[in-house]
This record gives structure tokens, sequence and C-alpha cells, in this order.
């Protein structure tokens, strides 16, 4: 379970380039981790594309964002390239950070339920907690939640 103002759940995950992302990596700064389906899906291209043409704004205010899903390395090499995504996807296939992170659970698309990754968002703050969580978030509402969010507590 997510709980606001609790330690963020640690990690230690790849990307494309071989790097390795963990939690420690974090310290210091406003971080979103967002965690999506699939790579190249319409939904979660959306949301990479919207992420990205926002993402120079919202280093401005101080916070940086990481992609993650159950897709391989090499599926979110193509991913990040073909849409020219200038920020980390991280391949979780085990799942292991994204159930951490309660990402993963029944979804219901076309009136069938499954079980399948949640689209979602965290804000973990510079001292590595969670200061906000968006448990279902739309694609193109992460900007403007990320954006709200900081407009009302960062005085």
């Amino acid at each position: 379970m997510i709980t606001i103002g609790k330690p963020a759940p640690d990690f230690t995950l790849q990307d494309p380039e071989g790097n390795t992302h963990t939690l420690a990596d974090l310290k210091g700064q406003h971080t979103l981790i967002y965690f999506y389906p699939k790579d190249d899906t319409p939904g979660c291209t959306a949301q990479a594309c919207s992420l990205r043409d926002n993402l120079e704004e919202l280093r401005e205010l101080g916070v940086e964002v990481y992609g993650v899903s159950g897709d391989s390395v090499e599926s979110h090499k193509k991913f990040a390239e073909k849409y020219n995504l200038p920020f980390p996807v991280l391949s979780d296939p085990e799942r292991t950070v994204i159930d951490a992170y309660g990402a993963y659970g029944e979804r219901s698309m076309y009136g069938r339920k499954f079980m399948g990754i949640i689209r979602s968002a965290v804000l973990i703050g510079p001292d590595l907690t969670i200061i906000a969580h968006w448990p279902k978030i739309q694609p193109l509402k992460t900007v403007p939640a990320v954006r709200a969010w900081l407009a009302e507590h960062q005085h």
C-alpha cells in the first residue's frame, strides 16, 4: 500500500541504456514515478508524450520523471526512441516495484476484468517519502495533477 508521508518503496531497475536506477538516486529532488500498462499503446503513448512535452516545465518546478512498466528493456528502447522520450523508462518484468507501489491489480477494459498494471503515479519528495499518489490516473491528467499539487504545496 502506498501511504502519503511514508518512505517510498526501495527499487533497483534498469533503463534501455543499461543504466541502473535506485531509490537512493532520487534523494534531494522531487521525482514523479508513473506506472503504465504497455509501451506503444494509445493511452501510454499519449501519457509519455504529454510528460515529454512538459518535461522542461516540470524540471523548472524541480521534478524529475521516470516511467515504469513490465515491458522488456528492448521494448522500452524502441518506445523511447520512437517518441524521443527524454526521461528514463524503467523495466520491471517481475513486477516487484510495480507491486510495491500498488500499481498492479484488477483492471477492466471493454467490460471484461483482468489483472494488469494500473496506470498510476507517485510523487516522491527530496527525503524519499511519498508526498502525493494518484492511484488511477488518466493519461493526459498526469501533468495537470502534478502541476496542481505543486502549486498547492510549494509556497
